[in-house]
C-alpha cells in the first residue's frame, strides 16, 4: 500500500475516533451539585392535607444557561413564595443559594392518629432541562436540618437528600421521535416525622373516657332505679359522639377505620353494655329475683369494665408499636 494512503486511512480513522469522543462528550449532561438546609416545618394541617416549609436550596453548576431562580420547580407543592436569592462563585462554578417557603401538599396517614408516623418528601426540579442536558448530585455531607427548631411536638426520626428521575409520560406538545416521555433529574428532601403523642392523646380522649366513666357509675346505683340507671349512660352517649364529631373535624376524611373509630366505636359498645346489664338486672328485679339481678349487676359491671379496659390496651399499643 502506498504510504499516501496509509497517510490518508491513519487520518480518516483519527478524525472519525475524535469525532465520536467530542460526540461522546456533547452528549454528557451536566452535573449540578445541590444540597439544602430544612429550617422548619410548621402550620402541619390534616384536614387541608398540607403543611408548609422554609429551607435553604444550594446549586453549584458550570453552564450559564440555568437559571434556578426562574427555572425551578416543586411539583408536589401547593404555593412557592418567591425565594431570596444570593449569587456568587465558588471554585470557578456559579454558586446559588436560595431560601424558600413553599406550602406542600401532603396525603396524611391517620390510621394511629395520634400515635402517626409521617414522611414528608419535597421534590425539586428544573422546569427547563431534562436529564439529557441536566442531572442532579445530591450534596449529602452539606444537607441537613435545625435540630432545635426544625419542628415542634414531632420528632425527626429520619433526614436524607437523594437524586431520582421523575419520569413524564408526555413529550409535552413535541412530537419528535422518541420524544413520548420525558426524564427530569429530580432533588428529594425526606424526613420520616413522628410525634409526642401522649399529651395529645389525652387532650382529645379525657372527654371520651369521662363519658364513659360517667355512664358506669350506674352500676353503683340500686338496680331499681330506673332513670338515673339509664340516664347516665345515655348522657355519657352523648357526649361521646360530640368529642368524635370534635376529633374528626381536624381529620381529613378517610375510608380508613381509624384508631379514633375503634377507641370510640369500643366506647359507644361498652355505654351500650351497661345499658344491656341495667335492663336485664331490672327485668329480674322486677320479677321479684332480687338477689340475682344484684349478682347480674356485679357480674355485667365486671364484664364491661374489664373488657373496655383490655380492649383499649390492645387496640393502643397496636398503634404505638
Amino acid at each position: 500500500m502506498p504510504s499516501s494512503m496509509k497517510l490518508h486511512s491513519t487520518l480518516s480513522v483519527l478524525i472519525l475516533t475524535s469525532t465520536l469522543s467530542f460526540t461522546k462528550a456533547q452528549a454528557q449532561p451536566d452535573t449540578v451539585t445541590v444540597g439544602s438546609y430544612v429550617i422548619s416545618v410548621h402550620d402541619i394541617n390534616f384536614r387541608d392535607k398540607e403543611y408548609t416549609m422554609r429551607f435553604w436550596l444550594w446549586f453549584l453548576y458550570d453552564n450559564p444557561d440555568f437559571d434556578f431562580s426562574t427555572q425551578l420547580d416543586i411539583p408536589n407543592a401547593k404555593s412557592i413564595d418567591p425565594p431570596e436569592i444570593i449569587l456568587d462563585s465558588l471554585d470557578n462554578k456559579t454558586w446559588a443559594i436560595m431560601k424558600m417557603k413553599a406550602t406542600m401538599k401532603e396525603s396524611w396517614k391517620v390510621a394511629d392518629f395520634p400515635f402517626d408516623k409521617q414522611h414528608l418528601k419535597v421534590q425539586i426540579e428544573n422546569t427547563l432541562f431534562d436529564n439529557n442536558n441536566l442531572v442532579f448530585k445530591p450534596d449529602t455531607k452539606g444537607s441537613t436540618y435545625d435540630k432545635a427548631e426544625a419542628l415542634d411536638g414531632w420528632d425527626i426520626t429520619n433526614f436524607k437528600v437523594s437524586a431520582v428521575l421523575n419520569d413524564y409520560e408526555t413529550g409535552f406538545g413535541d412530537t419528535a421521535p422518541n420524544r413520548s416521555f420525558q426524564n427530569f433529574s429530580a432533588f428529594l428532601i425526606e424526613l420520616n416525622i413522628e410525634r409526642n403523642a401522649w399529651g395529645l392523646f389525652l387532650k382529645i380522649f379525657i372527654g371520651m373516657y369521662i363519658a364513659f366513666l360517667i355512664s358506669v357509675i350506674s352500676f353503683t346505683i340500686q338496680v331499681q332505679e330506673l332513670e338515673p340507671r339509664f340516664g347516665l349512660p345515655v348522657g355519657g352517649l352523648f357526649a361521646t359522639v360530640g368529642n368524635k364529631y370534635i376529633i374528626d373535624s381536624i381529620l381529613p376524611e378517610t375510608s380508613a377505620f381509624t384508631l379514633v373509630d375503634t377507641l370510640h366505636t369500643i366506647t359507644f359498645l361498652g355505654i351500650f353494655g351497661t345499658l344491656v346489664v341495667s335492663a336485664i338486672a331490672l327485668r329480674y328485679y322486677d320479677n321479684g329475683k332480687k338477689e340475682r339481678a344484684i349478682r347480674i349487676n356485679k357480674f355485667g359491671s365486671k364484664v364491661v369494665l374489664w373488657s373496655y379496659l383490655i380492649l383499649n390496651l390492645i387496640f393502643i399499643g397496636l398503634a404505638i408499636i
